[in-house]
Parts: structure tokens; C-alpha cells; sequence
């Protein structure tokens, strides 16, 4: 099981998969130059979400299209500092399937 962490020090915003950074996934699609952000809705939210997605799926196109909705419904709920695991990601990815708000 991976595990997502992000947090905010001296260096700004910083995530990782289990303790490497994340890549961001610029190569799928750019929301973002300025890095990472969550708590709220916008492109470094929506950039994390792309990058949590396609890391946890490995499928871009997929991860593409499940983007807006997790930037709304998950990372934009994220704390300060947070902690994600891909069976939370996998039980959204399930919930949204079967109809239900993540």
C-alpha cells in the first residue's frame, strides 16, 4: 500500500509517495508550474490531483479524467499537513463508480 504524504515548511509545499517525492505528472497535463496546493480549488490542487491519480492508477487517461472531481471532493478537503493511502484513493475511485460522492 502507498502512502501520500504533503506538508508545508520552509521549502514551501512538499508531497511524497512513500517518502520520494511525487512527480507531478506535467507531461499529462499542466495546471501548474508554481507546484503543488491543496485546501481549496485551483490549478496546484487540480496539479496534485492529477499527480495522486495517475501514481495510484497508472493510467493518465483515466487519472485525466477522475481529476476535477477528486481536486474537489478530496484534495480540496486536505488539511495543512495530510496523510493518504491508496486504499482511501482506491475507495473513492469505487465510490464514484457506484454513483456516490467520494
Amino acid at each position: 500500500m502507498k502512502v501520500y504524504e504533503g506538508g508545508r515548511g520552509l521549502a514551501g509545499a512538499q508531497v511524497t509517495v512513500d517518502g520520494r517525492p511525487l512527480d507531478p505528472r506535467h507531461d499529462v497535463r499542466l495546471f501548474s508550474r508554481a507546484g503543488f496546493e491543496w485546501t481549496y480549488e485551483g490549478d496546484g490542487p487540480r496539479q496534485l490531483a492529477l499527480a495522486l491519480l495517475c501514481d495510484h492508477l497508472g493510467a493518465p487517461e483515466r487519472a485525466l479524467a477522475l481529476t476535477e472531481p477528486f481536486m474537489r471532493e478530496v484534495v480540496a478537503e486536505l488539511d495543512n499537513s495530510w496523510r493518504l493511502t491508496g486504499e482511501e484513493i482506491e475507495a473513492w475511485i469505487r465510490a464514484r463508480e457506484h454513483g456516490r460522492p467520494g
